[in-house]
This record gives C-alpha cells, sequence and structure tokens, in this order.
C-alpha cells in the first residue's frame, strides 16, 4: 500500500503497468516473428512502423478506459480529449491531422524523393508528429545528397507546396545550355548534339513510352514528345542551343556529366563548330595621318 493513495489509484497504476508491459512484449513478439520470416530490410522497417503506431494507439483507448471509468462512452471520452489538444496542443494536433491526411492520400511514400518548401530530400522515414528526409542540394548542385537528416513537422503537408520528383511520372526534365560561337556550323552542332542525346536516352524514352503501372495513373500526365529536342538561339557572344532530356530523378547530374563528356568529343571531332566563351576584341588599326608640307606658305601681309 501507498500513504496517501486510494486503493483504486493504486489498483489503476498497476493495471497500467501491466498494459503496458504486455504491449511491449505482444510488439517485440510480432517484430521476432517478421524477423525470422521476412529478409527484406524494407519490409522489416514498415513492419515496425506499423506495429509500434497500432501498439500505441490500443495501449492508449485502453488506458483511457482504465483511468476513466466514469465515462463510460468511448466517444465522448474521445470528443473531451480532441477539445482538450485542440487548445492545448493544436500544433501536435495539426501534425497528427498532418499523418493521417499522408497515410490516406499518400502523397508521398518512403524512398520518394520531395521538396515541401525550401526543403528537398528523399524520404526515409514517416512518423505520427514528423516525417525525415535525407537532405539533397543546398550547397551541393545537381540535387545530390548532403548526408544531413531534415525532420518536417507532418502539418507542413497543409502549409507549403509539395513537389514529388517520383509520383505520377517517375522522370525529370534537364536541360543543357551548349554556347558556341557565332562563327560556328550551328546546324551540324545541333547535328551533333541530337544524335548524341538520342543515343544516351534511348532506354529512358523506350520505358517512358511503356504503358504505366495502375498506381501511376493517379494524375492525367500526357506528353507528346518524349525524345530529346535542341532548341536554338541567339545570344551577344553566340549561338545558345538548349538540350532538352529526359532522366531518372537520382540521375541528373550523371547523365548531364555523360552527356558533356559526349558532346565535347564530338565537337573536338568537328572542325567547323567551336565552343564560345566570354572573348574581348581590340582594333589595333587606325588612320595614317598625312605628313605636313615643308613648301613655304603665302608671305604674311605687309603692314
Amino acid at each position: 500500500m501507498i500513504p496517501g493513495v486510494t486503493a483504486e489509484t493504486q489498483t489503476n497504476i498497476v493495471l497500467s503497468l501491466v498494459i503496458i508491459v504486455l504491449a511491449l512484449l505482444a510488439r517485440r513478439g510480432v517484430l521476432a516473428v517478421v524477423n525470422r520470416r521476412i529478409e527484406d530490410s524494407e519490409l522489416r522497417y514498415r513492419w515496425a512502423k506499423a506495429s509500434g503506431t497500432v501498439g500505441f494507439i490500443i495501449t492508449t483507448l485502453i488506458l483511457a478506459q482504465v483511468w476513466f471509468t466514469a465515462i463510460r462512452s468511448i466517444g465522448t471520452f474521445l470528443g473531451l480529449l480532441s477539445a482538450g489538444l485542440a487548445i492545448a496542443l493544436k500544433d501536435l494536433v495539426a501534425d497528427l491531422a498532418g499523418w493521417a491526411f499522408i497515410m490516406w492520400r499518400r502523397p508521398f511514400d518512403l524512398g520518394d524523393r520531395i521538396q515541401i518548401g525550401e526543403y528537398a530530400g528523399d524520404v526515409v522515414d514517416k512518423s505520427l508528429f514528423q516525417f525525415t528526409v535525407m537532405e539533397i542540394g543546398n550547397w551541393v548542385d545537381a540535387d545530390q545528397s548532403t548526408g544531413r537528416l531534415i525532420h518536417v513537422p507532418n502539418a507542413k503537408v497543409f502549409t507549403e507546396p509539395l513537389a514529388n520528383y517520383v509520383a505520377g511520372f517517375p522522370y525529370l526534365w534537364n536541360e543543357l545550355a551548349i554556347l558556341i560561337t557565332l562563327e560556328s556550323d550551328w546546324r551540324r552542332a545541333k547535328e551533333i548534339v541530337e544524335e548524341l542525346a538520342a543515343d544516351q536516352t534511348i532506354d529512358i524514352t523506350r520505358e517512358a513510352h511503356e504503358p504505366r503501372r495502375q498506381g501511376e495513373e493517379r494524375f492525367l500526365i500526357r506528353y507528346r514528345k518524349l525524345t530529346p529536342v535542341v532548341y536554338v538561339s541567339v545570344r551577344n557572344s553566340g549561338v545558345l542551343l538548349t538540350l532538352r532530356y529526359l532522366c531518372r530523378p537520382r540521375e541528373r547530374r550523371g547523365s548531364a556529366s555523360a552527356l558533356w563528356e559526349r558532346i565535347l568529343d564530338g565537337f573536338d571531332a568537328e572542325p567547323t563548330v567551336t565552343l564560345a566563351y566570354p572573348t574581348q576584341r581590340i582594333n589595333l588599326s587606325r588612320e595614317v595621318l598625312s605628313e605636313p608640307s615643308q613648301e613655304p606658305g603665302p608671305p604674311p601681309p605687309e603692314a
């Protein structure tokens, strides 16, 4: 017996501890079975997250019934609880609502590359109050990882624009700006770039033309042209060839590097094409002034 504590309260404390211990043991038992039968690490992770969430909800409801026996209707209890939380913990309630929205509408899933507000990265974790992304970009160019983990509150899905790099259409349009001199044969340069880009992206273009899976048909996305295209424009220092091509989200930098290597080799073998760079031209020629005449001039007038 604990002095100053009623017998009913002590019973509730003991019962609560037993319920929590049983819930933990049940979750560990489930995970032990899952780890023995499932080798996929991602599937194990999903089981661990789901069992933790379900166990937390069930344990909370049972403990609520233990400690709030006067409230016989669970609906009444949940109503009072939600009202109190809405006032005292509005941010956490918003995060819970965001979690429900993420689980229901699935704007992104584990492994997706997303950008929400100013943060971008690969989703590596989802929980009741926040999700975690492995950051890309920032001080690193071309959407490559920085190695930092960013924890984003779930409520951000209601207040910030969210971009998914892979949902619906799992490719990105990337562009390379290639500047050649005004004296170059721009038609030949355009042919070289188109041929190299078509050969580089032939597998991705064929894959993108294939029918999409059922899960990717949530959005009405239709492109008429998926092959690489080169646009021509004129700049002060040369002719600009803008190559637009498809690539996978995580291969943007690698694909650009491979294309640049092939383009440089192609231009090096073509004497009529030269890359442009900032230059200055100075004209050193000048007019030659005639020497002054040596003949004497007219005599000055007499005074």
